[in-house]
């Protein structure tokens, strides 16, 4: 959870909040895509997290893939904007959001995935076809359908 939400809750809970965050989706060089198993509701879905005051969408976007995944990248397309009813999501804390949430796509990466200990039990590349809905965290569910689809799965 970012500085600036952990600052908000201290003074309103688990009231709903209006979260932008900054995401991206890792295409390897087979078309697979690269996912985390949450910690906490254990459903996969790729890096992404809350965006920091003075910090651009972009530049979330390339440290949530960083601090999640271990990866860094060059260059990254806009693929859509996830908001609204089926963005919203309760934590399993018991935190509450509204997420407008902007997501990058990116082929153009480098490292060795690594995950993050605290938010991430496991990475691994999956197939676009191997996907299903019940698998990934809800908030992110809309994304997955438009990628799926984007790709002729769906």
């Amino acid at each position: 959870m970012s500085n600036y939400i952990m600052d908000l809750r201290q003074f309103v809970g688990h009231r709903p909040l209006l979260q932008c965050a900054g995401s991206i989706i890792i295409e390897n060089e087979k078309g697979q895509i690269l996912l985390g198993r949450r910690t906490d509701n254990h459903l996969w879905g790729y890096a992404g997290g809350s965006v920091e005051l003075t910090e651009t969408v972009e530049e979330c976007a390339k440290r949530e893939l960083f601090e999640e995944m271990g990866l860094e990248v060059d260059s990254m397309e806009f693929f859509m904007v996830n908001s609204g009813p089926e963005a919203h999501y309760i934590y399993p804390n018991g935190d509450e959001v509204y997420n407008v949430e902007i997501i990058y796509l990116s082929k153009d990466y480098r490292g060795t995935p690594k995950r993050q200990e605290e938010e991430i039990e496991e990475l691994r590349f999956f197939e676009p076809s191997e996907l299903t809905m019940d698998m990934i965290s809800p908030p992110i569910r809309p994304v997955f359908k438009k990628y799926l689809e984007q790709k002729g799965l769906s």
